[in-house]
């Protein structure tokens, strides 16, 4: 089950260091202790699937490292990334044209 969450937010592009990290929480809350919930709503993710930004200092990183199982992490080149991926597959592709007319018969 754990590896399922995060298939979706597997890397796209290489790994950098970011001013702003995008914080997605793709585990429910029920269930979990008073302390990550409490931790999750300073970070302002209070629902499954919601991405915030934050930026970058020591105290976000300490708050990440409690809840690294209920939350996925991304830089920005990532975030960016999979948002085009997602865009370009939700794009209109062209449309399929049938002929019913009968083809002509070939030349001998």
């Amino acid at each position: 089950m754990a590896g399922r969450a995060f298939n979706a937010f597997k890397a796209c592009v290489p790994i950098q260091w970011s001013p702003r990290l995008y914080i997605t929480l793709v585990r429910g809350l029920p269930g979990t202790r008073k302390l990550y919930r409490g931790t999750l709503e300073a970070m302002r993710l209070r629902r499954c699937h919601r991405t915030v930004v934050h930026r970058t200092t020591p105290s976000l990183i300490g708050m990440l490292n409690q809840v690294k199982r209920l939350v996925a992490v991304e830089t920005e080149a990532m975030y960016k990334a999979r948002k085009q991926n997602e865009d370009e597959h939700r794009a209109l592709r062209p449309a399929i044209v049938v002929s019913h007319a009968p083809s002509p018969a070939p030349v001998q």
